[in-house]
């Protein structure tokens, strides 16, 4: 019997998983068939280069609503047709029955986990260099001009703007302090160009201070190492998601080094890699004491149940993130709150569900 709900649960949520992926990208293509025109973008790369490197980002969304109604299908199937309660009767209890779906939830949570943090990253990048050739809404950058960021205790980088396609960084200022907080050298550049992992100033003038007197020296050129990186001065809101979990990790720890404000978005993303495939082991634990028993309207009214259950898990999440977006709740605590309260209600409805 487990082997038999297994099969009928991983099939429908293949077959939910196809739908829904063609689903959301012809919904993507009717809305922005225009900006592709109006850009003049190669409509050839655009379907067999840019969709395609949509589809594994949307099989790690869609999976916990397709993982729900395969589950709440197969589990309303068999409770319609009279064999859950066959097997009640002969002294099978719920707990021994959720078993399979236990099994399900954390194969696809584990599955989901591998995709969203390590293939829908380098996929995204593709997806998120076409989105900045011609949808420009989509690839929105911020922080490009009057940036300042501290590269180690002791100094900051200024930079009055840098340009994010050619690594160059213009007006630039490196400040270095003394343990009393003043200030003892600044470099001056005009342009700062990223090359072999490495800081080039083609000209940059050092000046020291010590007792109030001023030295000045003129470099050029100066190759210099700093902890701030191309990717800490000009950040666009989806960045996140074109990151693997360890380059991720990286990149939220540069931004709590560099004090970067405005860092909620960016840390939710993070902490989603982790939460978000969670959901897929939560809504099995939803769809069988929701499905398990026989109810007036059969199917139909099950189904309707399970897309208001689902589209409440999503409601909660996209009402809570936006807390931690201004970091009025803590993004760890936004990332997984949601999460949290659905696995409440499962446990509930599990323990309070007729044996």
């Amino acid at each position: 019997m487990d082997r038999h709900i297994t099969v009928r649960i991983l099939r429908a949520y293949v077959f939910l998983v196809l739908v829904l992926v063609i689903f959301f990208m012809l919904l993507h293509y009717l809305e922005y068939i225009d900006d592709f025109l109006d850009r003049n973008a190669p409509m050839r790369k655009i379907y067999f280069v840019y969709y395609p490197s949509f589809i594994p980002d949307i099989i790690r969304q869609v999976s916990p609503l397709a993982l729900f109604l395969a589950a709440i299908f197969t589990t309303g199937r068999l409770a319609q047709s009279l064999q859950i309660v066959a097997l009640q009767t002969s002294g099978v209890a719920l707990q021994r029955f959720i078993a399979p779906y236990c099994l399900i939830g954390v194969f696809i949570s584990v599955l989901m986990f591998f995709v969203g943090g390590w293939i829908a990253p380098n996929t995204n990048q593709t997806v998120l260099s076409y989105d900045e050739l011609y949808i420009n809404s989509r690839g929105q950058q911020l922080y490009t001009s009057e940036i300042h960021r501290r590269n180690d205790p002791t100094s900051v980088v200024t930079v009055g703007y840098f340009d994010r396609r050619t690594n160059t960084a213009h007006r630039v200022q490196l400040q270095r302090f003394n343990a009393d907080g003043t200030l003892s050298e600044r470099v001056d550049g005009q342009q700062m160009v990223w090359q072999d992992s490495l800081w080039h100033f083609s000209y940059a003038v050092i000046r020291k201070f010590d007792a109030g007197h001023e030295s000045r020296q003129i470099v050029a050129p100066l190759d210099t190492v700093l902890l701030v990186f191309p990717r800490d001065l000009a950040r666009r809101e989806r960045d996140i998601e074109s990151m693997t979990i360890p380059v991720a990790a990286g990149y939220v720890d540069a931004l709590r080094r560099s004090g970067v404000g405005d860092t909620g978005r960016a840390m939710i993303g993070y902490y989603s890699k982790y939460a978000y495939p969670t959901a897929n082991l939560i809504v099995m634990l939803i769809a069988l004491p929701l499905a398990c028993r026989r109810r007036r309207g059969g199917q139909a009214v099950q189904i309707g149940i399970a897309l208001l259950i689902a589209f409440g898990y999503l409601a909660a999440q996209k009402l809570i993130e936006p807390f931690g977006y201004t970091e009025e709740l803590a993004p760890l605590l936004a990332a997984i709150l949601p999460h949290a309260l659905f696995m409440c209600g499962a446990v509930i409805a599990l323990t309070t569900t007729r044996k």
